[in-house]
C-alpha cells in the first residue's frame, strides 16, 4: 500500500483512465483529477445502483433482504435518488457545521483525557493510544453506544472493511456486529434515548419509517465510517508530518495553518483510497474516453489529489497550499455527510497532541510503517513514536 502513491506517478504518464478485465466484465479506474470530478459530480450518468443502467422495463423490483450481507452493506453509498435523499437526510441535521461546532468541547476533553492517560509512558502505538480511541468514543457518544462496548467496533469494522481477516473470522466478526445492532434497535424502541439512533429509530418520512434493513445499514455504516476514516486521518496525517519535520516545523511555529494542514493530509495521505463503484447509466465520452452503458467505474482517489495536470507538485507535503484540490470526502451527491465532523476532530487531535506534546517524533524509519491491506481505506497498522 505505502508503494502505491510512486505506482500513480508513472500511470498518470499514460492518462487519465485504467482499463482492467475482471471475472465480472472490463472495470474503469480514475486517476485523472478532472475527469474524477465529472463522474462523481454526474449523479444522473453514473449511478450506484447497477439496475438504474437497464431499461425501466428490464429491472428487477427491489426487494428488502434480511440476509447477512444485505443488512449491512445495501447503505445509502449503494442507492441512487430518490432513496439516496431520502436517507441522506435523515441523518444531515446530525452533521450540520452548528451541530458539529457544539461537539468541541466534549472532544477537547476527551484528546486530553487520553494524552493524561499515556503521556507518562513516553512511548506507544500512537493508533492505540490516541488516533482510534478519540473518534471511536466521538461516534459511539452521538449514536448512544455504551463506553463498554467500544472496543468491539475496531474488530467489527475492520471485518466490514475486509481488513486483515481469514474468511471464518470475517463471517463471525459480521455476524456478531449485525446481533448487536439488531439487540440495540429493539432496545431503542422501547427505551428511546437522547441519541442518533434512537430518531433514527423513531423517524418518520411522509408517514413511513426506514425499513429493518435500512436501520441495520445506515447504524452499521454510521459506525464504521463514523470513525474509521478519521482514525486514518489522524494516523495518516501524524505519518506525514513527522516523516517530513520540514512541515512539522512551520506547523508549530505557524499553528494557524492548521486547517490548511489537514486539507493537505487529505489529499496527500487521504484516508479513503477508492471509492466504491458507480455503474455507466448510458454510454458516456469523457476526455475522449467512451465509457460504455453498464461499464463499472471506480475513482482511485488516492491517484486524484496527485494528478500532475491539476497538482503542482503533487508528490510534495505543502501543509502551505493556498488550493486545497482533493476529494478526500468524496464530490457531489454522495459526499461524506460527517466531514465536518471528522475535520473538527482532526483539528482538535493535530493541536492537542502537538501542543501536549512537542517533540513526538517517529520511533521507527519511515520505510517500515506498514499499511492495512485493503483497496477502500488506507490506514497504518501502527505508528510507533517517542516523546520526553
Amino acid at each position: 500500500m505505502s508503494n502505491y502513491y510512486d505506482r500513480y506517478e508513472q500511470l498518470h504518464a499514460e492518462g487519465p483512465f485504467i482499463s482492467q478485465q475482471h471475472y465480472m466484465g472490463r472495470t474503469i479506474y480514475v486517476i485523472g483529477q478532472k475527469e474524477a470530478k465529472q463522474i462523481l459530480g454526474d449523479h444522473k450518468r453514473f449511478v450506484k445502483d447497477f439496475q438504474n443502467t437497464l431499461p425501466p422495463e428490464q429491472r428487477t423490483p427491489k426487494v428488502q433482504s434480511n440476509d447477512l450481507f444485505s443488512l449491512l452493506y445495501d447503505t445509502m453509498l449503494s442507492t441512487d435518488a430518490p432513496d439516496h435523499t431520502r436517507l441522506r437526510a435523515l441523518i444531515s441535521k446530525a452533521f450540520t457545521n452548528r451541530q458539529v461546532q457544539a461537539m468541541a468541547p466534549r472532544i477537547q476533553q476527551i484528546a486530553d483525557k487520553l494524552i493524561d492517560d499515556f503521556e507518562a509512558k513516553g512511548s506507544g502505538d500512537l493508533l492505540d493510544l490516541y488516533a482510534f480511541p478519540l473518534p471511536i468514543i466521538v461516534i459511539c457518544e452521538l449514536l448512544g453506544i455504551p463506553a463498554k462496548d467500544r472496543d468491539k467496533f475496531r474488530v467489527w469494522s475492520h471485518a466490514f472493511l475486509g481488513i486483515s481477516m481469514n474468511d471464518h473470522t470475517y463471517v463471525e466478526s459480521l455476524m456478531a456486529f449485525v446481533q448487536y445492532i439488531g439487540r440495540t434497535i429493539q432496545y431503542r424502541r422501547n427505551h428511546p434515548e437522547d441519541d442518533l439512533i434512537s430518531r433514527l429509530v423513531h423517524a418518520e418520512d411522509n408517514g413511513e419509517r426506514l425499513s429493518e434493513q435500512e436501520l441495520f445499514s445506515m447504524i452499521a455504516l454510521l459506525i464504521v465510517a463514523g470513525h474509521e476514516t478519521t482514525v486514518n486521518l489522524i494516523g495518516n496525517g501524524m505519518a506525514a508530518l513527522l516523516e517530513h519535520t520540514d512541515q512539522l516545523a512551520i506547523l508549530k511555529n505557524r499553528p494557524e495553518l492548521i486547517d490548511s494542514a489537514i486539507e493537505e493530509f487529505l489529499r496527500y495521505a487521504g484516508p479513503v483510497e477508492f471509492t466504491t463503484e458507480r455503474y455507466a447509466a448510458e454510454d458516456v465520452e469523457i476526455s475522449g474516453k467512451l465509457i460504455k452503458r453498464g461499464t463499472p467505474v471506480t475513482i482511485i482517489l488516492g491517484a486524484t489529489g496527485r494528478d500532475p495536470n491539476e497538482v503542482e507538485n503533487g508528490s510534495k507535503l505543502d501543509i502551505t497550499r493556498e488550493a486545497h484540490q482533493h476529494m478526500g470526502f468524496g464530490y457531489g451527491v454522495h459526499y461524506c455527510v460527517g466531514a465536518p465532523l471528522a475535520r473538527l476532530e482532526a483539528k482538535i487531535a493535530f493541536n492537542t497532541i502537538l501542543n501536549r506534546l512537542p517533540n513526538i517524533r517517529l520511533a521507527v524509519p519511515p520505510i517500515s510503517l506498514e499499511y492495512n491491506e485493503t483497496s477502500v481505506v488506507r490506514g497504518l497498522k501502527k505508528l510507533p513514536v517517542r516523546w520526553d
